[in-house]
């Protein structure tokens, strides 16, 4: 019989009574949801019967996988996929990062294989490995070893401070979802965490620090940053990518460290090392700089064009406080010059609300379609009210109806000459005017960009100093980058940068719609 499992692997009670003891009842059990009345039932009828106890304390039930189009796999249908093809095509890792991050197992799963490709190996992974590629590059140039002291984290920039106290949130929130069975949460908190504050923020912004000259304490600082954020994730992912995180903590290994990355314990994070204002702030900044590169390709005005303003609406003392604390980090990522508080968006927006009735539902049966009623006539004042206090009171009949943010759908429509983009509490409105000076300097930070790829096309190392050559027959473009010829040079280590007749030397390429002809060469 089935049930009989937990003793008769031991031969118990013949044998082995203490080793049975410390592990009946089991911590959990997984299975597919077909074993609910076959085995998950027979452990609990036997060991009821024997013991007059549960054979396990918590139990994973897996839910079938189905096909693309939410059909069950059948033979008959032809709709099957070979688990072991997938293995062989993306890897073992990926599969199960997929699996587990698309759905929780107690869920049917529709499976696509594209998804494998598009969601994993391009998008999380790549991300993961190409931070680590980065951190490697710079780290193997100066000889950075992690054995050096650290720098006390009072010490390190801001920015330091906060992705590790986010880490150390992640690490928190992860032990508790997988002590609650959740892995698909446990994965999903990595992912973004990687994705979003690592790859596409913190790396992003640090840069500087890594590839300057001089190995200072700044430079160290940055290093033990991403040297413990890296090796922190290697051991979160190690239970679903057993795999890649292996190949990354050997990579990252000390000699004090246990020889595998399937010896590290997993612990919540250390409450000292989190900063929760210092979070909020740089969340805050994160939204309003999506917001705005959102409506920079609504505009198909490209991040490197810099433009005048962004103009936001507070909804409380504390967010303008926090955008204040922020505000170059922000002016940076969206490249633009100053940011504007107003007191009242309404000269930039106008707001209306839609009832969401997944939530609404729930809460209020059949009284539901007169709070969607009022939420449809809320005012202008009424919303800015909802977003600042995130709940608002509503008088339904005789008697009231509280609604919060995660009620209403808040809609915004432009108003002519700005573009505005909202996202629960936040506002951006933005400025498209592009004036002479500003184009000049798009112009400029274009050329550095295909300059960059171009000294990454030739092979050239990132030390390399090189000299450029420009043609171009458009005076305008010529006179915007001799306006910043400071910063073209310095941006990517120019010697000599000069205007002349190329003819079929150097690559031709577009600058803001004009065709500029460009030689770089290394300096021997």
């Amino acid at each position: 019989d089935s049930g009989a499992m937990p003793f008769a692997q031991f031969h118990y009670p013949f044998e082995n009574q203490q080793l049975f003891e410390r592990s009946f009842p089991a911590d959990f059990i997984a299975e597919g949801i077909d074993q609910t009345r076959g085995w998950f039932y027979t452990l609990h009828n036997l060991a009821t019967a024997l013991f007059d106890k549960p054979a396990f304390r918590s139990v994973v039930v897996n839910e079938l996988v189905l096909d693309s189009a939410g059909q069950k796999m059948s033979k008959s249908r032809g709709n099957t996929v070979d688990p072991f093809a997938m293995m062989e095509r993306y890897g073992a890792d990926a599969v199960r990062w997929y699996m587990v991050v698309s759905n929780p197992p107690w869920k049917p799963l529709r499976f696509n294989e594209s998804d494998i490709s598009t969601t994993v190996l391009a998008d999380f992974f790549r991300a993961l490995t190409n931070t680590y590629a980065f951190f490697a590059l710079y780290a193997n140039v100066d000889g950075f070893t992690a054995s050096e002291p650290l720098i006390p984290l009072s010490e390190r920039p801001e920015i330091d401070r906060w992705v590790l106290s986010a880490l150390h949130t992640v690490r928190t929130r992860y032990c508790a979802e997988m002590d609650s069975y959740d892995i698909t949460r446990a994965a999903r908190l990595v992912q973004d965490f990687v994705r979003r504050d690592v790859s596409n923020w913190y790396v992003r912004r640090n840069r500087r620090r890594f590839w300057k000259g001089e190995h200072d304490r700044d430079k160290r600082a940055a290093y033990q940053t991403l040297y413990e954020v890296l090796r922190t994730v290697s051991t979160l992912i190690a239970p679903i990518a057993p795999f890649l995180a292996e190949d990354l903590y050997q990579r990252l290994r000390r000699e004090s460290d246990p020889i595998s990355v399937h010896m590290e314990r997993i612990e919540p994070g250390d409450p000292a090392m989190v900063d929760p204002v210092l979070e909020r702030r740089m969340d805050l900044a994160q939204r309003i700089v999506y917001l705005a590169r959102s409506l920079r390709e609504k505009a198909r005005i490209r991040t490197r064009q810099p433009l005048r303003r962004i103009m936001i609406p507070p909804v409380s003392t504390e967010q303008r406080q926090d955008i204040e604390h922020t505000y170059q980090l922000i002016c940076e990522e969206i490249n633009v010059k100053a940011i504007e508080f107003l007191d009242d968006d309404t000269a930039i927006v106008r707001r209306t609300a839609k009832p969401n009735f997944r939530t609404l539902g729930k809460r209020y049966g059949k009284d539901v379609q007169q709070v969607a009623a009022a939420i449809r006539a809320l005012t202008p004042n009424q919303i800015r009210i909802l977003l600042s206090t995130g709940e608002l009171q509503l008088p339904i009949g005789e008697s009231e109806a509280t609604v919060t943010l995660e009620d209403v759908e808040i809609i915004s429509e432009d108003i002519q000459g700005w573009l505005v983009a909202s996202e629960g509490n936040v506002t951006v409105a933005l400025d498209t005017e592009i004036t002479p000076e500003l184009r000049a300097e798009g112009i400029a930070r274009e050329l550095v960009n295909r300059i960059q790829n171009m000294r990454k096309s030739s092979g050239f190392e990132v030390t390399d100093r090189i000299r450029v050559a420009i043609e171009t027959s458009d005076g305008d473009v010529r006179d915007s980058i001799e306006q910043l010829r400071g910063y073209v040079m310095e941006e990517t280590l120019a010697v000599e940068l000069v205007h002349t007749m190329l003819g079929d030397r150097g690559t031709l390429v577009d600058l803001d719609g004009t065709q500029v002809r460009i030689h770089v060469e290394r300096v021997r």
